[in-house]
């Protein structure tokens, strides 16, 4: 009798075991998308990064440009540089799902790491436009030092947001907390993308005319390196683990892979023609560039530092996210 009931009890805890497998998303199983969004085109392309394949084309706007995407999968968040506003796509039925009105010509968005605020660099108002994502609706802005920012990015812990004044020459830090500006720290010759380490002790930022990569301690806001990258540096990538910065070169159609440990280069990929801004899967393992002039995504091996592949893409694509 004890052990029908023990085969009774197996099969009944199997059969449970199928049926919460079953009625699971689809997408908890699946490999995420990396997005891009095309300014020619007005559109945004998925990419499966399962198979590296273009699976929809969604409309964005005139202009889409910087982009972020909701922990929840469910919003997209896209700047209409023309339109002033961030689009919103639902990632779920992959279509249009409304605006959200900003300041005049956004560029750049973030998302901080809980997924509760949506920060965008708003060029010609000289300041960040915050979107709460909780009613997706703008909720405060703060004015920078800077001219014209083009990234806006927080840090990992939420603590600060680092601002690239691309005229300005300089990094504007906004503290969060008290949503004002506490430091500008100057660095090369127009500064564009920003990546942040993940326990937030650093900050990579790409001076695209003067072609390096300053490091700023998160602390006191220090320089605490200058690496010499390719030619016009702009976009940066962090890998998860934190040891591997990446930087893309749009004068050379490369990526440079630094050490973190060491602030050093130790190798540079060829891509496609001027590569803006890049995405890492969640794994580290793939690195997904968007190449302006080749309406492509290069991806790229992270482990051996090798490009796979090109993926078509819409026309100007200006970036990558991946969720």
């Amino acid at each position: 009798m004890r052990t029908q009931l023990s085969a009774s009890h197996h099969t009944m805890s199997l059969y449970c075991a199928a049926v919460i497998v079953a009625v699971l998303p689809v997408w908890s199983f699946a490999a995420p998308f990396a997005y891009v969004p095309n300014e020619g085109s007005g559109t945004v392309t998925v990419i499966d990064t399962g198979n590296d394949q273009a699976v929809a084309e969604i409309p964005a706007g005139k202009k889409p440009r910087g982009l972020a995407a909701g922990a929840d999968r469910h919003w997209l968040y896209v700047s209409d540089q023309p339109n002033n506003c961030l689009q919103l796509i639902d990632m779920r039925l992959r279509t249009p799902g409304g605006t959200i009105p900003l300041g005049e010509s956004p560029e750049g968005v973030a998302i901080s790491a809980d997924g509760r605020w949506v920060v965008a660099a708003i060029e010609e108002k000289n300041e960040i436009a915050i979107t709460d994502t909780s009613t997706n609706a703008l909720a405060f802005s703060i004015t920078v030092k800077g001219k014209n920012p083009e990234h806006a990015v927080f840090s990992p812990d939420g603590r600060l947001i680092f601002v690239s004044a691309e005229e300005g020459d300089a990094v504007d830090i906004i503290d969060f907390a008290s949503r004002k500006q506490v430091a500008q720290v100057p660095v090369g010759a127009r500064p564009r993308g920003i990546g942040f380490l993940p326990d937030s002790s650093r900050a990579y930022v790409a001076t695209e005319n003067s072609s390096e990569v300053y490091v700023i301690e998160t602390r006191g806001f220090a320089i605490v390196a200058r690496i010499k990258a390719g030619k016009r540096a702009n976009g940066v990538a962090v890998h998860p683990d934190g040891s591997r910065v990446y930087i893309s070169n749009g004068g050379d159609a490369s990526v440079s892979v630094i050490d973190s440990a060491s602030n050093t280069i130790i190798a540079t990929v060829p891509v496609g023609q001027r590569p803006w801004n890049m995405a890492l899967t969640p794994d580290g393992k793939k690195l997904y560039v968007a190449n302006g002039r080749s309406n492509s995504v290069s991806v790229i091996d992270t482990v051996h530092n090798l490009k796979l592949r090109d993926v078509a893409v819409g026309k100007l694509p200006w970036g990558v996210v991946i969720n």
